[in-house]
């Protein structure tokens, strides 16, 4: 029996070389998203490790930097001589600062022995049913360093705050009125060059009779500490603003003028959105015045922190007590430090959000 083989036609072989590139295409097409996502698990690791080598970058010369200070400040320390010995490397800071949190402890577990006693005393007064002898006196041991750092933060604060209020509308009064301007440029240059030095006595006396009470709101040497930080670091908040308000483009305050804004609303969707760079700026500057100026102002007013600290040490004489120095010495630019970040951080939040 013959077999009979049937030529394909041209329609067929069209076909079969259509459904061949059909193949082709799906396969290429689901061979390509794993070839993608293998070539996004390439990139993925290269950027993590790209980034960690910017950040080892821009941490590498300020390590070591500090550490080219340490091992210098390690070798020429035991060279200079002092009247309380020689001057402390590294290592003796750091165990000064090792003590200094020694002591802390010590004083937090002595002032919670103290109040757990007088808890005890006076539900024993209680049960006894002679509620006379209940007592609840405040715990008055010396303050710890830690208490200092906060009676510091709190005074500069209290003076930053004041610094603020003061300066930022004389400022923008200035920034809008030439006359105003001329009227107080010559006040401002007087003033901002005087020492804190010189401030204190005038400041003291004043408080001293204005504050008679024997147990007022602040203490005395509180106040008068804040309000020297406070003449001494509203200038540059002064200066910035104004020149902040008076560089405002007068586009600006003409398209003010045509919709007719009050002087409030000129001020608040106008005046200020435009200068506040200006404004933080000059703030940024007057903390970081206000906080070298507070030290000083402690010293002399007895204000308990870190400038009391470091006087009572002065006058201690101690062995030890060039090493606390050194450390408070320490503390204090690191708080510095901070404080300057963090009101970098605030002109930058501001700077984004500006509405002008």
């Amino acid at each position: 029996m013959a077999t009979a083989f049937v030529e394909p036609t041209d329609a067929d072989k069209a076909t079969d070389e259509s459904a061949r590139d059909a193949v082709t295409t799906a396969t290429q097409a689901s061979d390509k998203p794993s070839s993608q996502s293998a070539e996004g698990l390439v990139q993925e690791p290269n950027a993590v490790v790209a980034r960690l080598m910017g950040i080892a970058s821009t941490l590498l010369w300020p390590i070591v930097g500090i550490l080219g200070f340490l091992a210098v400040w390690a070798v020429l320390a035991p060279q200079v001589d002092t009247s309380l010995g020689s001057l402390p490397g590294p290592a003796e800071v750091a165990v000064a600062g090792a003590g200094l949190y020694t002591e802390y402890s010590a004083a937090m577990e002595a002032e919670s022995a103290f109040y757990e006693k007088q808890d005890a005393n006076n539900a024993a007064a209680i049960t006894a049913g002679n509620e006379a002898a209940v007592r609840n006196f405040d715990y008055a041991g010396p303050p710890t360093f830690l208490d200092q750092i906060i009676t510091s933060l709190q005074t500069v604060a209290l003076g930053f705050i004041l610094a603020t209020v003061f300066a930022v509308p004389i400022g923008l009064m200035a920034g809008i009125s030439t006359r105003f301007n001329a009227a107080i440029n010559p006040l401002v240059q007087i003033m901002k060059p005087v020492s804190p030095l010189a401030w204190l006595p005038i400041v003291t006396m004043v408080i001293s009779a204005m504050i008679t009470s024997a147990d007022p709101l602040l203490p005395k040497a509180f106040v008068i500490s804040a309000l020297v930080v406070m003449l001494c670091s509203l200038w540059p908040t002064l200066i910035n603003t104004a020149i902040g308000t008076s560089s405002i483009d007068k586009d600006l305050l003409n398209v003010g003028k045509v919709l007719r804004l009050g002087w409030f609303d000129k001020l608040t969707k106008l005046i200020l959105p435009a200068s506040l760079p200006y404004i933080f700026t000059g703030m940024r500057l007057s903390l970081g015045v206000g906080w070298m100026v507070l030290i000083a102002a402690e010293m002399l007013a007895q204000n308990p922190g870190l400038g009391k600290f470091v006087w009572d040490e002065f006058q201690n004489g101690s062995s030890q007590s060039l090493a606390r120095i050194m450390f408070a010495v320490i503390v204090i630019g690191l708080i510095g430090f901070l404080l300057d970040r963090i009101m970098m951080m605030l002109q930058s939040l501001a700077s984004k959000n500006r509405t002008v």
